[in-house]
């Protein structure tokens, strides 16, 4: 289904992963593993997605300094210039300026597409259609477009989006942005039926996102083009090197869609889940008779429910009346926590753990 030539992607792949903590490790994050035993990472196989809806010449990745290597090995067929490794964590809207920049200068008609390498996408059919049916809106309009689907629960570790005006086809005009509300408010959003699951894909045109980043990011990329006006790859990395930390930690999102007017909501029918939280993964994958969710482990269980359990290949596990937990090891840490409200306990611990033993529990 690839159509345009003039349509490309920015897979985010530069995070540490923290919130898959202790399997996803800040040396080895969980977009770089073979999470789910599927035989490939997390990363190729949202490459593999990506290559049937855009031509894979046109895929760019971002990523950190850090992880440069993992990437060029598990991605040989990625061209080393549509590799993007910044010095620093920072968050998408850095990321997406820098691409976005990068790509402007080989294709100044171009359409973008962002998508992170952290999520299960049931239908790629129609994925690919709803893609290809964005970015043939936002090369005709001058505004982002994000890509939402339609919620199954009333979950609170999602972004939700309020639609409001009709424009044409799936796509409407943004209300409101809400991210992560407490269950009874993601219950009354799910109820109205105005509201859509946040899935962090968005869309634009290579000249909207820089008249709009212009607006909301420090001049970095216009300085340099001043500077440097036909600046080659490698010019423009040494420059990015340098000048690359001045950037605000800040998403898309909330660094410029919430102060946009404007910008529009696909109400996609692909299928999705965040694959970046314990309770994301359990609430997205098959369960077993007694509804708990084995990721290529072996185990034995017994009087247990609701549970998330993920271990070593070397290790055999025994559980026996356990109900709503995560039970997860890698390498020289154990977590064993209550499932509800698991992000946020996962980034607790991993801060206190850091702080009491240091990096190499992290």
């Amino acid at each position: 289904m690839i159509q345009s030539t003039n349509n490309y992607c920015l897979i985010l792949a530069g995070g540490r992963g923290r919130r898959l903590w202790p399997c996803s490790r800040e040396a080895d994050p969980k977009q770089f593993i073979d999470f789910f035993g599927m035989g490939r990472t997390q990363l190729q196989q949202t490459y593999d997605r990506m290559s049937k809806c855009i031509d894979p010449a046109n895929i760019f990745i971002s990523t950190n300094i850090e992880y440069l290597d993992r990437v060029v090995k598990q991605l040989p067929e990625v061209a080393r210039d549509h590799i993007l490794a910044e010095p620093i964590m920072r968050n998408t809207a850095p990321s997406l300026a820098w691409a976005n920049h990068r790509i402007s200068h080989i294709n100044p008609n171009a359409n973008l597409i962002a998508v992170p390498s952290d999520q299960l996408v049931m239908n790629e059919e129609a994925f690919c259609r709803n893609v290809n049916e964005g970015l043939d809106f936002v090369s005709k309009h001058q505004c982002f477009v994000t890509m939402g689907v339609k919620p199954t629960r009333p979950e609170p570790g999602y972004g939700y989006i309020q639609m409001d005006d009709h424009k044409v086809g799936n796509i409407y005009t943004v209300r409101s942005f809400t991210e992560k509300p407490d269950r009874e408010f993601a219950q009354l959003f799910m109820d109205s039926g105005e509201f859509l699951w946040n899935t962090g894909m968005f869309l634009s045109n290579v000249n909207n996102v820089r008249r709009v980043f212009s607006t909301f990011l420090p001049e970095v990329l216009r300085s340099l083009d001043k500077q440097k006006p036909n600046a080659t790859p490698q010019e423009e990395e040494d420059y990015m090197m340098e000048n690359f930390p001045t950037y605000p930690n800040v998403s898309v999102e909330t660094g410029v869609l919430e102060k946009l007017k404007g910008v529009c909501v696909m109400k996609c029918d692909f299928g999705w889940a965040d694959l970046g939280t314990w309770h994301g993964i359990y609430e997205a994958l098959p369960k077993n008779d007694e509804d708990n969710v084995v990721i290529n482990s072996d185990v034995l269980m017994e009087n247990s429910h609701h549970n998330v359990i993920k271990l070593p290949s070397n290790i055999m596990g025994v559980v026996s009346g356990l109900d709503d937990f995560i039970v997860a090891q890698q390498g020289n840490v154990l977590l064993i926590c209550k499932k509800e409200d698991s992000s946020a306990l996962v980034r607790k611990y991993v801060n206190e753990v850091q702080l009491k033993k240091g990096d190499d529990f992290v």
